[in-house]
This record gives structure tokens, sequence and C-alpha cells, in this order.
């Protein structure tokens, strides 16, 4: 079936609610089945039907995964992986370069223990994240340019890549949501736009318990969140237990006017789906004293190192993205480095300095958790920010800061089966502009599509009834990652 033809589909095509099957008893099944048809919370067993009849025929079910690591308000490219030690201090800022694994490659001194990693890692340095903006983070997110609300009215409507994948591939486990994020603010990360509410991504933060931290990034010695699990007090286990009993029963009495099994299936379809509306599966992977001790000790008590470990597990359990949002307040991002006497954004060396050493941390245990417990050829980890700094430091009357520069920003990947311990493109002296190998957000998509083995020319309809390709600029996968 197309992808356009995917998209108009009623999720309950396959029961043909409207077709007539005989005159007087078997039209009851046409009233059941109608029934069903219009009842959204059933969707997913059609989910599971079809995972089912793929496993049946032979076909692979591929488990793999992305985690983007969302450094909220733009990191600078000079102070992260793109450093200018030659250069002026009011261009190459307060830190100096360290060597890494990869011979003549250098990066932030804060960046110790990814420096020793950097076979695990590519560094892209020629990202163009022209027209992208923060707040609401759409561009990047997307792959599509025009995903920028602040410009363009229907900036809103891109969906984010995320949940394209949610769409035309789903999650890895139909007991868990294909697309999850841990936000501080709905603003820092892409929805489903015109793909529908169906394809928003699942709010990680309402299910699991997390430590609590005040806008700036202190701890507030409270926890909050897993309100999602919690059922309203008019409803529990056994009363959804006993309404899925009864329906099991109209099952039966019926089972006999389907010679097919059709019913039967759908009643063990129907269980899965009760499953996870119980969120057994779901709850113990957003669970984290399910975790060993030693585990949580080896990420630490950090709230972000925290999601981190949250990411892990819910990749693990079948989730097929995670977006984590890292910042503290909710404004524009805890990344947006302005300055000093901007608070609370605080500038390279105050602002940016302490953020270092705790992704550092972050991102190189993730790193090293997946590949020893076997998942990183499967999981993709990337981190990147909406843009890059301005080359030079002072703006807007700060001494350290730089401002916004949708011109060329740095990012990093590990893992997904891809060839790493490389560095892709580079900027010019003052890291100020691309010097080589552009990069698009067009690119980027395609890379992760590619990954995650969604078809690079699938399109969707938007409300319109125009079709969308998901893949913009003629964006290719990055040939030096396959």
């Amino acid at each position: 079936m197309s992808h356009r033809l995917a998209h108009s589909a009623h999720a309950f095509t396959h029961l043909n609610p409207l077709n007539r099957e005989g005159v007087t008893v078997l039209s009851r099944r046409n009233m059941l089945k109608a029934g069903m048809a219009g009842m959204a919370g059933l969707s997913l067993p059609g989910l599971l039907r079809a995972r089912a009849e793929a496993a049946a025929a032979g076909d692979s079910i591929s488990h793999k995964s992305v985690i983007l690591l969302w450094m909220t308000g733009g990191p600078s490219q000079i102070d992260t992986w793109d450093p200018k030690p030659d250069r002026p201090y009011i261009n190459r800022g307060p830190f100096a370069p360290i060597s890494t694994a990869l011979p003549g490659v250098h990066i932030c001194e804060h960046l110790p223990k990814q420096a020793a990693m950097m076979d695990r890692f590519t560094l892209i340095r020629s990202v163009d994240p022209r027209q992208s903006n923060h707040e609401p983070n759409q561009v990047m997110q997307t792959g599509h340019r025009e995903a920028a609300p602040r410009v363009n009215p229907r900036g809103h409507s891109y969906p984010a890549i995320g949940s394209i994948i949610s769409k035309m591939r789903g999650a890895n486990h139909p007991a868990m949501p294909p697309y999850v994020v841990f936000q501080k603010s709905r603003s820092h990360v892409a929805w489903a736009g015109d793909l529908g509410k169906e394809y928003d991504p699942f709010e990680g933060n309402k299910a699991a318990v997390l430590p609590a931290y005040d806008l700036v990034g202190n701890p507030l010695g409270k926890t909050s969140g897993a309100d999602i699990f919690r059922l309203p007090g008019a409803l529990n286990l056994d009363r959804l237990n006993n309404r899925h009993s009864l329906m099991h029963d109209l099952d039966r009495l019926r089972s006999g006017l389907d010679q097919g099994g059709s019913m039967d299936a759908l009643d063990r379809y129907g269980q899965q789906a009760l499953e996870m509306l119980l969120g057994r599966r779901a709850q113990q992977a957003f669970d984290l004293s399910r975790e060993p001790a030693e585990s949580r000790a080896r990420y630490g008590d950090h709230l972000w190192c925290q999601q981190a470990l949250l990411c892990r597990r819910l990749v693990e359990a079948g989730v097929a993205f995670v977006t984590l949002d890292l910042s503290y307040h909710t404004a524009s991002g805890t990344w947006d480095n302005h300055g000093d006497n901007i608070p609370p954004y605080g500038g390279i060396a105050r602002g940016l300095g302490p953020l270092l050493p705790l992704f550092d941390h972050l991102i190189t245990t993730l790193v090293g958790d997946l590949e020893e417990r076997g998942l990183l050829d499967e999981v993709l980890v990337i981190a990147m920010g909406e843009f890059g700094r301005t080359p030079n430091m002072g703006t807007q009357d700060s001494v350290d800061g730089r401002n916004h520069w949708p011109v060329i920003m740095s990012m990093c990947l590990a893992g997904g089966g891809l060839r790493h311990g490389q560095v892709i493109g580079s900027s010019d002296r003052q890291g100020g502009e691309i010097a080589e190998r552009p990069v698009t957000p067009g690119d980027l998509a395609a890379t992760i599509y590619r990954h995650m083995g969604v078809p690079l020319d699938a399109d969707y309809l938007d409300p319109r009834g125009r079709p969308n390709y998901i893949v913009q600029e003629n964006g290719l996968p990055l040939v030096e990652l396959f």
C-alpha cells in the first residue's frame, strides 16, 4: 500500500465495517465491527495484527531506534566541537582545546570523556541551520526549513522526524509508544503537525518519577511526574478488566458465526491493547527503581542523567524515537549563552562552562552503556541544538556571551551501526561560515530515516489533501556514515 493510501485509510478499514455480510444474523457482526471502527482506543490491535502478519510472512522487524539529545538554545560550535585555538581571544573564547582518540582532532577541554571515546563518535562541523530558530524548536527536529513558527504561520504544521517514524514505522514493541519526549517546555520539541495528534509524542515527564529543578538548575529536593499511570478515581484495574471480560463474552457469543477465526484474533490483539492501556510494560520501563543501584549510580542523580538512563530503558523496551530536552528553564533554553549579564542564560565561561562536564558525562555514559548491552549498533545517538553561536564574543553588551548564529553549527553522532571515528565537513578559520561539505536539515532527516528503514521517497497528506515529501531540499543520507 502506498503511503498516500495509508494516510487516508481508517485505522479499522481491514474490518470492512461498512460492507454487508448477509441479511439477518450476520448483519449484527457489521454492527459490532462498525462500533469497533469508531473506538479510537482500539486502534492498537490493528498495529498488533500488522506486526503479527509481518512476522508470519517471515519479514524481519527492525529494532532500530534514535535518542536525540536536544541541547536547547543552541550550543556554541567554537566552545564545544570546533575549537579555534590560534585565533584572538574574542574569537576563540575562554576554553582550551584537547587532543582526542582521533589523531589531529581536537575538542573543548571540558569534554575529556568524549575526547577519549572519539573513535565511537562522528563530529559534523558544517551543519547549515539557516531559518532555524528556537522556541518553538522546529527546523532541525523536522528536517524542514519552513517549520519556523516565528516567521511562518504554518510552521507548526510540519511533523517531527519522530512523528514521521511513528506513522511510517511504529514502535519496536506494540506495548510501547513509538515516540517519547522528555521536555521542560512544549515549545522545546517538535510535534506531529499535519500528521494528527495521534502521532504526537508521549510525554515522558508525566510517566517517570524524576528529581525537580528550578529554572536555573538548582535541585528543589523533591520529585515530579508519574501522573500518567494513575487511573481516575472512578476507574480501576478491576473495572477495566471487567469491561474487557464483557467484550470477551460478547466475542464468544458470536464466535460461531466467524468460521475464519478473525474474531478470536481480534480478542488476542485486544488483550494486548489492554496490556498497553494498563501500562505494565511501559510503566516498568519508566520506573527507575527497577534499575540496579550500580547502574543508577553510574549515570548519577542529576535530572538529565536520570532521563538519559530512562532513554536507554525505553529504547530497550521498544520505543523507536526519544527526545531529551536538555534545559532547565522554559524560555529559549539553557544553552542560549548570551552573556553573564543576561540571566538566566549566562555567558561562555559561567553559563556554558558548567554544562559541558555534565553533558560529557551524560553522553559518554549513555553510549558506553548501550555498547556494553549490545544495543549501540541498533540505537543512533544524536546531540545537537537549533543553531550555532556568533564567532566573536561580547554580543548584546555582554563580556563573554555569543548571540544566535543560524549560519553554521556543529553536532555529534554515535551508534546506529554506522561508520564513526571521523569528522564531516569544516568551518572557516573563524568558525563562522561553512568551508566545505554543507549538511542540511534534509540530509540529517534522510540519514535518520535510512537508519530507521523509512523509505526516503515517502510522503503524507496534509489537511488540504496535498502530498508532502518527508525529505526536503533533495536531502540525502550522509554517505560517510554508511
